[in-house]
Order: structure tokens, then C-alpha cells, then sequence
């Protein structure tokens, strides 16, 4: 009996002491390899960023997205609330996703304001201005917002010359459905972004992505694309989530300063 009780307790220190080996590893690893994560998602973003202004090239090397990146692409963090420009902090390690959990640089969302489902709102972003010789050519704004499954995570470039004219939209993480809302990724569907407008006279969100097909003889055909075959409710919520990111609750006080020679 005792021998038996011996073996048990021999046998659970080993496997604690496994575990506990394990574990310090396990940290360990997790800590020495956290600055090359923190790097590859950089990396990432820049990409998408370099895509969605129409600088990405198929097969770029990490040090080719960071040259065109360093030469072309400006961040600055603004203010939501205000649409003014802000030094409060680095706009380039600002994340807005880690600022959205945080209490204190964001706020919650009503049942009424939160058309895109994203529940909070940040106090500040960083957009990203596109510039050949200091001259900017468009900025790029983050976006997000639920489709059928996920939170779609994307960029949208709009034209400076009138903050109206799509230059792009792209999403660089969701997780819809392959063949159905994940046409999000399709380049065909990307393709038919470009040119549409944003905002109608009024200044209002007008951009919308309709099921059946755009009439290419309706008024509205130039704030219109068409919606993903079988993926209305993705459909749908790529139009709320750029409603949202363009009306009072999102840029839309900055695109208005913006336009008016502030921000």
C-alpha cells in the first residue's frame, strides 16, 4: 500500500515538474519572440496599406514594402470627436483596436449609433496620406464592422482632390464565409470599387451595396456596386460599416474639417 502511494505521489511530481518546465519554456518563447510579432503585424499593415493605395506590387520584399511605405505613406492621429489632427500620441504605434477595449480612449456605443456592430468607438484613429513629392493624392482610412460571421477589418482610399471619390477598399481580415461573403477578397469584386462616390450633394453617406446588380441608368448608380452573390447579410454589413466610418459617429467631422482647409 505504501509502495502504491509512494509510485502516485512520484508520479503526479513529474508531471507537475513537466508542466512547470513546460510552462517556463512556453513563456519564455512567448517574450523573446513578442518584438518579432509586434514586427510582422507592422509589416502587415503596411502591406495592405501599400495595396489598397494601388503601390502594392505582387511578391514585395519586407524591405521594399518599407521603402515605398517610408517614402509615400504619412500617419496622423485624429481626434474622432473633434475631426482635428492630434500629437497625443505616436500615430504609427497608436492602435485604435487596443484603444477601442480601453474605457478611457473610447466610448460605448448605442443600439441606434452602432450600425456597423462594433459595440465601442475609439477617441482616436490614425489615418494614412498618401503623398508623391509632398503633394498628398489620397488618404486611407480604417474601417471595420460585422458581416454574417465576423468583424470585416479593412482600409478604405479615398481620393484627396474631393474626399468623395473612391480610390479602394479592401479587408485584410475577417471571417466570412469562402466562396460567399469571403468574395470580399475576390480582385474582381475589389475591381469594381474605384471611382464610385461616397457622399451625394447633401453630403450625406450615400455609398451602398445593392442586391440585383446596379442599374448603370440610375442617378444613384455612381454611389452603388454590386452585392456578393449569396452573401446579402456580408453585403449588408459592408454597407453599415461604411456608413458608420463616414458619418458624425466615425470620420465624418474629419473628412468635413478636411474639406474645409482645417483638420
Amino acid at each position: 500500500m505504501s509502495s502504491q502511494k509512494d509510485s502516485t505521489a512520484r508520479t503526479l511530481t513529474v508531471a507537475l515538474l513537466v508542466c512547470l518546465v513546460c510552462s517556463i519554456f512556453v513563456a519564455g518563447a512567448a517574450v523573446s519572440l513578442r518584438p518579432i510579432q509586434l514586427e510582422n503585424a507592422l509589416l502587415d499593415r503596411q502591406r495592405s496599406i501599400l495595396a489598397i493605395a494601388g503601390l502594392g506590387e505582387p511578391g514585395m520584399s519586407r524591405e521594399r514594402i518599407q521603402s515605398v511605405y517610408a517614402e509615400r505613406i504619412v500617419p496622423r492621429l485624429v481626434n474622432l470627436e473633434s475631426g482635428e489632427f492630434s500629437d497625443e500620441f505616436d500615430p504609427e504605434s497608436f492602435d485604435p483596436l487596443v484603444a477601442a477595449k480601453d474605457a478611457s480612449l473610447s466610448r460605448s456605443l448605442s443600439s441606434q449609433e452602432d450600425i456597423a456592430s462594433i459595440k465601442r468607438i475609439e477617441r482616436y484613429s490614425t489615418i494614412y496620406m498618401v503623398e508623391t513629392d509632398g503633394e498628398i493624392e489620397s488618404v486611407i482610412l480604417p474601417v471595420r464592422g460585422y458581416g454574417l460571421w465576423s468583424t470585416l477589418y479593412g482600409f478604405l482610399a479615398v481620393e484627396a482632390s474631393d474626399l468623395n471619390t473612391v480610390v479602394g477598399l479592401g479587408f485584410y481580415q475577417h471571417g466570412e464565409t469562402p466562396g460567399l461573403g469571403g468574395e470580399v477578397d475576390n480582385p474582381r469584386w475589389r475591381g469594381i470599387w474605384p471611382g464610385k462616390e461616397l457622399f451625394n450633394e447633401a453630403g450625406d453617406p450615400a455609398i451602398r451595396v445593392v442586391k440585383g446588380g446596379v442599374d448603370p441608368q440610375s442617378p444613384n448608380a455612381r454611389h452603388q456596386v454590386d452585392a456578393l452573390a449569396g452573401a446579402t447579410l456580408t453585403s449588408d454589413g459592408v454597407t453599415n460599416l461604411l456608413q458608420f466610418w463616414l458619418d458624425e459617429n466615425g470620420f465624418g467631422p474629419f473628412i468635413a474639417n478636411l474639406r474645409a482647409g482645417g483638420a
